[in-house]
């Protein structure tokens, strides 16, 4: 194995220009780390706002910021990988060498199950935009049996963590009806996917051109963001919503509370629409219904995913996949938000079979 890869990552905060395609060493794992040669990496909002800066800080929501706090510069992007086990550290089990996994992008605030996700690969560590990257043990999940191939698997950690963290804290049960919002994103169509696997009567806003792919994916009715959004979901769910896992927020928070049934809940993962919402708080203790902040996924969450990914209890639909060398094109098209499902990039490894 050579000692360089091929790699793309940033220097400094800005548009697609800042993306640098160059060879850098290949890590090397530590103990209690392994060695994966990625196959596929897919693209997030994340990776926009990170290399954009875009998070702000507590107090000064203006400032260029990672997903929590300043990115240490130079840094590989990239949250979401599928491959193979390359090498594992000192002390590591060899066993794994060679073992097809999907990387859990979280760093943690502990060790628990349940524990809060407070830094993400390709934002306070290096990522998935190269031909190999370092992981810890322990967030390793080995999918070798899965039927998906590597781009599924690779759409999953990001986009379908954050659904399923949302649909898990907002305690979606089976015959409840849940509203999804930019329903043809990645994090969307995935809420829309496990939601209707989970039984709900699923609600999505979506734009008219993707309202097919939206149902496809398992939407019962859908909602044209183009038009009177509130009316519209009056009109689709008129006893009201039970569940509202939203990633626009913005005005829609404020119009939308009030759709929420007694005992409601609004689960916010995503800023779209705006991150300053102004909100009649009668609606929510009046009606016992919560505001909920969902940042991806808990360790649990993640077990649960991968136990989906390993039955292909969902598959994820990919937009489009271009060569690492291509990521600035990459993100262009995941910004212009044309199109439904993930995009994904292949570093250049053999595909996962």
């Amino acid at each position: 194995m050579s000692e360089h890869m091929r790699a793309v990552r940033i220097t400094r905060h800005g548009g697609p220009e800042v993306l640098e395609v160059t060879d850098v060493p290949v890590p090397v794992p530590g103990a209690g780390e392994a060695l994966v040669r990625v196959a596929a990496v897919a693209l997030n909002n994340t990776d926009l706002w990170t290399r954009e800066g875009a998070y702000g800080r507590p107090g000064d929501p203006e400032a260029r910021s990672g997903w929590r706090g300043p990115v240490a510069f130079p840094r590989i992007q990239g949250a979401d990988v599928a491959g193979r086990v390359e090498a594992v550290g000192p002390g590591g089990d060899a066993g794994l060498v060679g073992r097809r996994v999907v990387v859990d992008p979280a760093l943690y605030d502990g060790d628990g199950p349940d524990a809060h996700p407070v830094g993400l690969m390709g934002s306070e560590r290096d990522g998935g935009y190269a031909e190999f990257v370092v992981a810890p043990l322990e967030r390793l999940h080995d999918v070798t049996g899965s039927p998906l191939t590597g781009d599924q698997l690779a759409s999953l950690p990001t986009a379908y963590g954050t659904a399923l963290g949302m649909i898990e804290r907002g305690r979606v049960r089976e015959g409840e009806t849940v509203l999804v919002t930019g329903a043809s994103g990645g994090v969307g169509l995935a809420a829309v996917q496990i939601a209707r696997a989970r039984g709900a009567r699923v609600v999505a806003v979506s734009s008219g051109p993707k309202t097919d792919a939206v149902r496809q994916a398992g939407a019962h009715a859908v909602v044209d963001r183009a038009g009177d959004v509130v009316a519209g979901l009056r009109a689709a769910a008129p006893e009201g919503v039970d569940v509202a896992l939203d990633v626009v927020a913005g005005g829609l928070v404020s119009d939308g509370v009030p759709l929420l049934r007694e005992g409601g809940r609004w689960v916010i993962a995503g800023a779209l629409g705006g991150y300053q919402v102004t909100l009649d708080v009668r609606r929510l203790y009046l009606h016992n219904a919560q505001v909920i902040g969902s940042a991806m996924h808990t360790p649990a969450h993640f077990d649960l995913l991968m136990d989906m990914a390993r039955r292909a209890a969902v598959t994820p639909v990919v937009a489009a996949a271009y060569p690492l060398e291509q990521a600035a094109r990459a993100q262009e098209e995941l910004a212009r938000r044309e199109h439904v499902g993930k995009i994904v990039l292949h570093p250049g490894a053999p595909a996962v079979a």
